[in-house]
């Protein structure tokens, strides 16, 4: 008999003689142990997406500064601005009674420099003139909220352009002035994930789906807290980021976004 020979037998004797009760718990030991690393794997995952802007905390809805030359995009009326001025982020220009001009894109940080100038020259300002493809959700609102708050009327030209979430800052005014020739619409939101931090598969749909519903949600309150119609956002969510949902002047009066089209002071007798 060869040594080799010798050895199997052994070990082949040695396993034999192990208590069954030992091999079970053997077993379940090695399948809990299969099952903990699992857990963990898992874990780590769960861990890591939680890092994700959305998935722990509220992503940054943003609102696509509107391009009127979007291939594709729906006829609507002539814009006569400076579409280079348009998709420079927001300046804020005081200009003659009492008005202060917004033209450009709201960028992130935008309302920040709204309300230092309202601090520093506010007591000037009775109207707020709106000429933005949109941009940030968040600083619109808070534009749109602050003019609220301070009694400021607020207007879009005709010719001028009130896209995306400029609509947000138009609602704050206490009077809302538009024209039959203003452009003004809404189109959908997406939500901003700093790049590299996307979450894949599911985990992108979920977080796309919840913060397009929380965004909806907060546009709704603040609608409604402007006393327009929430109901002219269902616009917003059927049109796509890159095309714009245009409203007619009978639009803009219907859902209360406008209070007043200079039409109608143009119709008005003389007192």
């Amino acid at each position: 008999m060869t040594a080799s020979v010798a050895k199997k037998r052994g070990l082949v004797a040695r396993l034999a003689a192990i208590d069954d009760g030992q091999i079970l718990r053997f077993a379940f030991y090695a399948l809990l142990a299969g099952c903990m690393g699992v857990l963990w794997i898992d874990y780590q995952e769960l861990d890591a997406n939680a890092a994700v802007p959305g998935l722990g905390a509220p992503l940054q809805p943003v609102l696509p500064a509107f391009d009127p030359d979007s291939p594709g995009q729906m006829q609507g009326p002539a814009i006569t601005s400076d579409i280079d001025a348009l998709k420079d982020p927001l300046s804020i220009m005081l200009m003659g009674d009492g008005v202060l001009r917004l033209t450009g894109t709201i960028d992130p940080g935008s309302s920040e420099r709204f309300a230092t100038e309202v601090s520093a020259r506010g007591e000037y300002v009775t109207s707020v003139a709106l000429d933005s493809p949109g941009g940030s959700v968040v600083d619109a609102m808070a534009i749109g909220k602050l003019i609220h708050e301070r009694g400021f009327a607020t207007s879009v030209a005709a010719g001028a352009l009130c896209a995306s979430s400029c609509p947000l800052v138009f609602a704050g005014g206490i009077e809302r002035t538009a024209d039959p020739a203003s452009a003004i619409g809404v189109h959908q939101v997406y939500a901003a994930i700093p790049k590299g931090e996307l979450p894949a598969g599911l985990a992108a749909a979920g977080v796309a789906m919840s913060d397009a519903q929380r965004t909806t949600a907060t546009i709704t309150r603040h609608l409604t807290a402007m006393d327009v119609d929430p109901a002219l956002w269902l616009h917003a969510l059927e049109t796509p980021p890159d095309r714009l949902y245009y409203f007619s002047p009978e639009e803009l009066t219907q859902y209360r976004l406008a209070t007043r089209l200079t039409a109608d002071a143009a119709a008005a007798p003389s007192p």
